[in-house]
């Protein structure tokens, strides 16, 4: 499963370098017809991350709650974000890929909790965690293409 993290990390890779000219402003701008912006998108896969491979698992997340809050499933962005708060979630989106393999090397998702995503896909082990995570992962980029050529 270190290939499914791995190509988690390029596609990660890809969205970092994709916005790396981009203000705070330009980050944090809605477009009409969207309810989140470039930033958000960012800050949620960590949040989805998180959520899919520890909360639903009974484990402990490492992100904040405030951050989790911010960027869970079904939230949108409240306020236009800061320097330090995209430091934060360009930081996240690579070192929670480490964490998660060193988690998931060391046997650390040997209780799993099976559910079904809204999608429809089952999920029963980390490897289907892992699997749905780059699909997910691969949908958001396509969100933060798209919210890119809008601003």
């Amino acid at each position: 499963m270190h290939q499914a993290i791995d190509n988690i990390r390029k596609g990660r890779l890809y969205a970092l370098s994709m916005i790396e000219d981009l203000s705070e402003a330009r980050l944090s701008h809605v477009p009409p017809g969207f309810s989140n912006n470039i930033l958000w998108n960012l800050g949620h896969l960590v949040a989805a991350q998180e959520g899919v491979c520890y909360k639903r698992n009974g484990l402990d997340a490492y992100i904040a709650e405030e951050f989790w809050q911010r960027y869970r499933p079904g939230s949108h962005p409240q306020r236009e974000a800061g320097t330090a708060e995209i430091a934060l979630v360009k930081q996240e989106l690579l070192e929670s890929l480490q964490r998660l393999q060193d988690d998931y090397t060391a046997g650390k998702f040997s209780n799993p909790v099976p559910w079904t995503t809204r999608y429809g896909i089952e999920i029963a082990t980390i490897e289907d965690a892992l699997n749905f995570l780059q699909v997910h992962d691969g949908m958001h980029l396509g969100y933060i293409m798209a919210l890119r050529k809008l601003i």
